[in-house]
């Protein structure tokens, strides 16, 4: 008591109290607070209010008779643990074994298929462990299971990325930022003709365009691998009247790789890529996409030589020549925001033949060689070429089938699900 009273008068005392002390400082002045009248014990109210640092209210509900004052402080025992981390582990590996399935369709498994794989050695626990996963409820391992599925969800989340410094190397481009006033920056892409299965090795185009002028390239190559696109864009670049400046891609692999990376800088060649998820970024490219492949050889799925050779005779003969010179093209000017809603304004529709022949970078000898092709042109013949040739694919993918047909005779080959994805392409009889 007589400590208590020598912290009471300590200047500091406020500083050095914890709830411990501050609540036995409340109890000796209870029994004055208590025994004095309405004005004394404003007094008391005002000092302990100084003292203690807390709300008058709080102070004089703690100071009632058989306030929380009087509580008698208890040990609170620990519930005993049925399910420690031996069984958590346990739980974990079976439940990675079943491939992840829920508490309510891991519990039958956990009751038939414990002794088993402790037999095989594939999880190794106590026999007492054992018992406990035979009889735990499903509501009880999702519980368990929350830690180990928000650390996979995580791992899922933030897997490590392909070539990190690679994609270090090769700057970010958006469309805002990519030069559209001078000829040679190309943006390419990769169209898959895989029909309504991934799996296996099926053809792919690789389609080119220049951002200036709209020309465009395209070529067929047989599956994504380094080599081949980098043979592809070769090809491709070959084709073009001028010459390249700078190569823009999306973030795929069959792009993002040494091999055509270290080619751009042999090639002295800038390389740039879009944002992930961002194909605006790419957007004259993803147009073409469909104007010029997806709209002419359709949704079926092309992995045989004879379809590539097809595929590559119509890139680079008539469907080229076709969209280049007499398909027009439509450039956007200006994007501006009035009130509510967006207004764009467009230039004249040109072909990217005229486009390339108003250029001042042109030179005179290729707009020569532009002009003797142009004249020597007939597009209706042209558009006969390129129907004839559509024809001949669709023949070249329904042998295919038939043959397919003739050794797997009860084998589906497109499923009914999925069939409305499954369209020929675009194709008139030639006679």
């Amino acid at each position: 008591m007589k400590e208590l009273k020598h912290l009471i008068l300590n200047p500091h005392f406020i500083y050095m109290m914890n709830m411990h002390t501050r609540n036995q400082y409340l109890k000796e002045v209870r029994k004055e607070y208590l025994k004095s009248s309405k004005y004394h014990k404003n007094k008391i109210l005002d000092e302990a209010e100084k003292r203690t640092n807390l709300e008058r209210k709080y102070l004089m509900k703690k100071l009632r008779p058989m306030s929380n004052l009087d509580r008698i402080e208890t040990i609170k025992r620990a519930r005993n643990v049925t399910y420690d981390g031996h069984v958590k582990e346990a739980l974990a590996r079976c439940w990675k074994i079943f491939d992840y399935p829920c508490g309510q369709r891991l519990k039958p498994l956990l009751e038939t298929e414990t002794d088993r794989l402790r037999q095989i050695k594939e999880l190794v626990c106590s026999d007492t462990t054992a018992s406990k996963l035979k009889v735990i409820c499903p509501r009880t391992i999702d519980e368990k299971l929350k830690h180990t599925k928000e650390v996979e969800r995580l791992k899922k989340k933030y897997h490590k990325k392909v070539h990190p410094l690679l994609y270090q190397k090769i700057p970010v481009r958006v469309f805002a930022e990519q030069d559209r006033g001078s000829v040679g920056n190309i943006q390419i892409d990769c169209i898959e003709h895989c029909g309504a299965s991934a799996s296996g090795e099926f053809v792919n185009t690789l389609s080119t365009t220049d951002i200036a002028t709209g020309w465009w390239e395209g070529a067929g190559i047989m599956g994504r691998g380094k080599e081949r696109t980098q043979q592809a864009i070769s090809q491709a670049r070959g084709r073009y009247p001028f010459l390249w400046k700078e190569v823009h891609s999306d973030n795929g692999t069959e792009f993002i790789n040494w091999h055509l990376y270290n080619w751009c800088m042999d090639e002295k060649l800038d390389f740039s890529r879009s944002r992930p998820y961002k194909k605006n970024d790419n957007c004259l490219v993803e147009q073409k996409n469909w104007t010029h492949v997806k709209k002419f050889v359709g949704y079926l799925r092309y992995d045989t030589d004879a379809e590539l050779l097809i595929l590559n005779d119509l890139y680079c003969t008539e469907l080229r020549l076709f969209k280049n010179f007499f398909q027009p093209v439509i450039k956007l000017i200006s994007k501006e925001r009035v009130g509510g809603r967006i207004v764009r304004k467009y230039d004249m529709a040109k072909t990217p033949y005229a486009r390339v022949m108003e250029l001042s970078e042109t030179s005179e000898k290729t707009k020569q060689e532009l002009r003797h092709i142009y004249e020597s042109l007939n597009p209706a013949l042209l558009k006969r070429e390129i129907d004839r040739k559509l024809n001949l694919l669709y023949k070249a993918y329904q042998a295919k089938q038939h043959s397919l047909l003739k050794v797997e005779p009860r084998k589906k080959l497109i499923p009914a699900k999925v069939s409305f994805l499954i369209t020929q392409p675009r194709c008139v009889s030639v006679s």
